[in-house]
């Protein structure tokens, strides 16, 4: 049997705290649906089935959250979304 032998052990926790933003598209009476559904794939990597219903929700509810994250990683979605016409922010 190994005898007990005390060591002082100290430990950091470190709390990395990031506000999670939300990227948000706005209808408007100018893209088609093909046209939102496409880019939602395109540039939020969602399913054809979650852009349909992201979508939808646009249309009927004048807006839907496309895309949780750091506002980092959300930055070039809202861009290219924006550069393809669409109208878009992170809030």
């Amino acid at each position: 049997m190994q005898p007990f032998i005390e060591t002082d052990v100290e430990i950091v926790e470190e709390t990395v705290e990031k506000e999670v933003k939300a990227l948000v598209v706005f209808n408007d009476d100018v893209n088609t649906f093909d046209w939102v559904i496409e880019t939602l794939i395109e540039v939020c990597e969602h399913t054809p089935q979650q852009a349909e219903q992201c979508t939808l929700i646009i249309h009927y509810k004048g807006k839907c959250r496309v895309k949780e994250g750091d506002f980092e990683e959300l930055v070039p979605m809202r861009n290219e979304i924006c550069r393809r016409g669409i109208s878009a922010e992170i809030l």
